[in-house]
């Protein structure tokens, strides 16, 4: 049986995405650039794991090992957790300790491994009891609204809630986009131009950074 993974929106002003699946077998999926942070929870033989994984600022590989049950909860840019610094787990991931068969341990109390179709119930629930916090500033900027403070002001609240600058996260997902046409069979070159690239050989080093794959292999695969 193959690995089964299932991906959905969600409606909820904190959550970017969510997935789940099962893996049969080892799973070895390549990972892309991000500018969020999950929380991935996992349950093995009724052993509940959770861990923080920090942005991505670059391509990554990852390992699941086999008959594991997964879901990823990726939060917005500027949602944060007070109570966890997440520029040390740039590229990293740091682990909650266990409280019982099936729970975990997060800012002194015990939180149930939640259903995929629960998740935005639990979230509500992290942000009720203030686990979970948003940056109005950082979400200010991201949508081009007004604010009134430096870019010195802006640059730190986005390094403290983010772990990232401004323009890391451009970059990021500038990359996501030209990934994202590329599927649809946009021809390079105008992906270069639509974007704002220098040239073929900038697009071509940006998608090898952030994406793992060349222009050229991205379209390819969007024709198999």
């Amino acid at each position: 049986m193959n690995t089964f993974f299932e991906g959905r929106t969600s409606d909820s002003p904190y959550i970017h995405g969510i997935w789940h699946g099962h893996t049969h077998g080892v799973y070895t999926p390549l990972c892309p650039a991000a500018a969020e942070w999950n929380l991935l929870l996992q349950r093995k033989r009724g052993k509940v794991t959770v861990q923080v994984e920090g942005p991505l600022t670059h391509a990554k590989a990852k390992l699941e090992t086999d008959d594991t049950e997964f879901c990823v909860i990726r939060f917005k840019v500027g949602t944060f957790l007070p109570i966890i610094p997440i520029h040390p787990y740039l590229n990293s991931d740091v682990s909650l300790p266990e409280a019982s068969r099936g729970s975990f341990w997060l800012h002194g109390m015990n939180w149930e491994f939640p259903r995929f179709e629960d998740v935005e119930l639990f979230v509500a629930r992290l942000v009720r009891h203030e686990v979970l916090l948003r940056d109005p500033l950082v979400t200010a900027v991201l949508h081009d609204q007004p604010h009134a403070v430096s870019m010195r002001t802006v640059r730190r609240r986005f390094l403290q809630t983010t772990g990232l600058s401004p323009k890391q996260i451009t970059q990021i997902n500038r990359a996501l986009s030209a990934m994202a046409l590329l599927k649809r069979g946009i021809p390079i070159l105008d992906v270069v131009y639509d974007l704002g690239y220098a040239d073929q050989p900038h697009l071509t080093r940006s998608l090898w950074r952030f994406i793992g794959q060349t222009p050229g292999e991205i379209a390819r695969a969007k024709s198999v």
